[in-house]
C-alpha cells in the first residue's frame, strides 16, 4: 500500500500521508519520496504552492517509523539508522528552504518526525485536536528533525522545558511557542484546501483567534539552570511536580544532550546548522547511547520501564556532539 498520495490538484502540489493505522509514522521511503516530490515541483510552473496533510483523525504524523533502525542496531548494523536520519534531515531542510509556499494541516498527534514535516512549512495550521511534542528524551534520543532550531526560538525557557519533559502542546501553546502559525477549526480545513487548490494563493489563509496558551503563564525559570540535575533541584524547591515527574523517567543522557543542543541552536543562523549538530548524536545513537533500550521499553516491549545506563556527564555529552569528520552532515545536496 502506498504510504504517500502525491499528486497535483488545481494549482497545488498535494502530499497526503496515508498510514492512518500507523498514526502516519514516517518511514525512510516516505522521507525520500516526500523530498523527491518537492524537488520535482520546485521549478514546475503548474505548481504554485504545496499542501501537506494526512489521512485519519488521530495523527498528522506521530513520529518516525524506527522499527528497522532498532532491529538493525540490535544486530550491530548502525548504518541503517545513519542513513534514515540523514535522508530525513535532508527532507526537513528542503521543506524549510522551499521557494514556494508549503501549507501543512496538522491534526491530532504531531510528534518528532511529524514536526520535521509540518513544523518547517511556511504556513502551519492547527486545530482543536492538535497535540505537538518533541518526546525523544522518552526513548533515549534528542529533539531532532530541526526540533532544536524550533525549540531554541520559543519564548523564554519553553524550549528547554519541552525538550526535557517531552511536554505536549495544544493549538494555543503551539502558536505561542512558534511551532504553528494559524488556528482554524478542522471542519473548515476542506474548504480552505479547495480554495488553495483553485487559486494557488497562500495569502488567502485566514485563521481565527486561537485558544489560550497555558505555557505562556507557566513559571519556567528553573529551566534556566545549567544542567538537568540543577533544573530538577530547582523544580524540587519550587514544588513543580508536574515538570519533575517526566524528567525522572526520561533518559538522563538525552536530557543533558537535548539541553545542550537547544542552547547551541540559539546561535545558529540557519536550521541546517542545528540539523548537522543533531546528526552527530543520532549518527551515534544506536551504538553509544540509550536509544535502543528506550525504543525497547516504550515501543517494542512496551513495559515503560527503561534501564538507562549511558553516561550523562558533560564530557560524555561533548563527545557525542563532537564533529563526525568525513561523515558530518553537509548541505551540497540542497
Amino acid at each position: 500500500m502506498e504510504e504517500l498520495n502525491i499528486r497535483i490538484s488545481g494549482r497545488a502540489g498535494r502530499i497526503t500521508l496515508t498510514r492512518p493505522k500507523a498514526l502516519n509514522a514516517l518511514s525512510h521511503q516516505m522521507a525520500l519520496d516526500l523530498k523527491a516530490a518537492l524537488d520535482m515541483w520546485r521549478d514546475d510552473p503548474a505548481v504554485s504552492l504545496v499542501i501537506i496533510d494526512a489521512e485519519g483523525d488521530r495523527a498528522f504524523c506521530a513520529g518516525g517509523d524506527i522499527a528497522a533502525v532498532y532491529q538493525a542496531g540490535l544486530k550491530g548494523d548502525h548504518q541503517v539508522g545513519r542513513d534514515f536520519f540523514r535522508d530525513e534531515y535532508l527532507m526537513n531542510a528542503t521543506i524549510a528552504d522551499y521557494p514556494k509556499p508549503i501549507v501543512a494541516f496538522m491534526q491530532g498527534f504531531v510528534m518528532g518526525g511529524g514536526v520535521g514535516i509540518g513544523g518547517h512549512a511556511g504556513h502551519r495550521i492547527v486545530g482543536d485536536t492538535t497535540r505537538i511534542a518533541m518526546p525523544e528524551s522518552n526513548i533515549g534520543l534528542i529533539p531532532d528533525v530541526g526540533g532544536t532550531w524550533l525549540l531554541s526560538r520559543a519564548p523564554g525557557r519553553i524550549g528547554e522545558y519541552l525538550a526535557l519533559t517531552a511536554g505536549r502542546m495544544g493549538p494555543g501553546d503551539a502558536i505561542h511557542a512558534g511551532f504553528a502559525d494559524s488556528y482554524l477549526p478542522e471542519a473548515e480545513w476542506p474548504a480552505l484546501i479547495a480554495e488553495l487548490e483553485q487559486h494557488g494563493d497562500a495569502t488567502r489563509i485566514q485563521g481565527v483567534t486561537p485558544p489560550d496558551s497555558p505555557l505562556a503563564a507557566r513559571d519556567l525559570a528553573a529551566f534556566g539552570e545549567r544542567h538537568p540535575p540543577d533544573i530538577m533541584a530547582a523544580l524540587q524547591a519550587a514544588g513543580d511536580e508536574e515538570a519533575l515527574k517526566p524528567m525522572r523517567r526520561n533518559s538522563p543522557l538525552s536530557m543533558a544532550a537535548g539541553l545542550a543542543l537547544v542552547r547551541a541552536a540559539r546561535g545558529d543562523r540557519r536550521m541546517q546548522e542545528s540539523l548537522s549538530r543533531e546528526y552527530r548524536y543520532t549518527y551515534r545513537a544506536t551504538e553509544q547511547t540509550d536509544f535502543l533500550e528506550g525504543v525497547r521499553a516504550q515501543i517494542i516491549d512496551k513495559d515503560r520501564n527503561p534501564n538507562w545506563q549511558a553516561d550523562a556527564s558533560p564530557l560524555a555529552v561533548d563527545a557525542l556532539l563532537s564533529p563526525l569528520g568525513d561523515d558530518e552532515l553537509t548541505w551540497e545536496e540542497i
